[in-house]
């Protein structure tokens, strides 16, 4: 299981870049991957196209790019890029977003969201791998006039962000695995390996990645953590894909999902994600200026221990 960190934009009052810059080098010391979800602000593939060639060696990650955006030729010519400036360090990961973001900010219409990450992976992973897609579609179609994949550029892998079966279907069948957000223990366990490890063997795929982010704070505090949690986090309660993921696991909100505790409490929590097929983790790291710190430093001692 690899260790990573999970760190956005919104909120910074400096240069981000910069600043996206500087974390990575912090990760890559504490040996730990970095992730970057794509929020209203910095473009996420942009961004780590410029970290990682600023910054060798640390692993990139996308937690996600929505797709409705951009259409996959797009996805895959930009994913494509980042490989090479990167030495192939990106693993791309996509998704649906929402329909509160998707209608309500884009326009675009969310009526077939399955059919069109179908369609979309149909699309975007013969573009990755072959450089070309011949494809007619309901909603998306593609038709290269020629390898439009860079000299020197590898195929990165690609997980989808998917919560239900028919998500986790096609990303076991068509893509690499699945990117997590807001998914608890038990739901993981229960719901999200058995059903994309199916999917996977139907297809004769290998087993997929299972790509686990959940907020992450060393505490003395738990309580207040919580709240702190609640607070930062509390928008997803109302988002209709996390609130079914937070059903099955019997969880009020985010702050029930929260990995918080003193240090014996929050390893034992981030080793059993491993235990239970979690592939890798992608964690945002919260709390006081202190509790980032010790947060980050047991990060990274298992990351030495148990990280790829």
């Amino acid at each position: 299981m690899r260790i990573g960190i999970q760190v956005g934009v919104s909120g910074r009052s400096g240069n981000a870049i910069d600043e996206l810059i500087d974390e990575a080098r912090q990760a890559q010391t504490a040996g730990l991957d970095f992730w970057m979800p794509q929020m209203s602000d910095v473009d996420a593939l942009s961004a780590l196209a410029v970290v990682g060639r600023e910054v060798q060696g640390v692993q990139l990650g996308t937690a996600v790019v929505p797709t409705y955006p951009r259409h996959p030729m797009v996805m895959a010519m930009q994913a494509l890029t980042v490989q090479p400036a990167t030495a192939g360090r990106l693993t791309l990961g996509i998704g649906l977003s929402h329909r509160v973001v998707i209608e309500g900010a884009y326009g675009l219409s969310y009526d077939k969201p399955v059919r069109h990450m179908r369609e979309y992976l149909n699309i975007l992973m013969p573009l990755l791998h072959d450089g070309r897609a011949d494809v007619t579609g309901e909603e998306l179609s593609a038709h290269t006039f020629s390898a439009m994949k860079p000299a020197g550029s590898t195929p990165p892998s690609v997980i989808v962000a998917a919560l239900g079966s028919q998500m986790l279907n096609l990303a076991g069948s068509l893509a690499d695995g699945t990117a997590l957000w807001m998914v608890g223990p038990r739901t993981i366990e229960t719901h999200i390996v058995p059903k994309i490890t199916a999917a996977a063997q139907r297809s004769g795929r290998p087993d997929p990645q299972v790509v686990v982010g959940l907020p992450v704070s060393v505490t003395a505090d738990p309580d207040a953590a919580r709240a702190r949690a609640a607070e930062i986090f509390g928008f997803y309660n109302n988002l209709p894909s996390y609130r079914a993921m937070l059903d099955i696991e019997g969880a009020e909100g985010p702050a029930d999902v929260a990995i918080v505790g003193d240090e014996a409490t929050v390893r034992s929590a981030l080793l059993r994600l491993g235990e239970i097929g979690a592939t890798a983790l992608s964690l945002p790291v919260f709390g006081t200026s202190d509790e980032r710190k010790a947060t980050m430093n047991l990060l990274a001692e298992l990351a030495a221990t148990v990280g790829a």
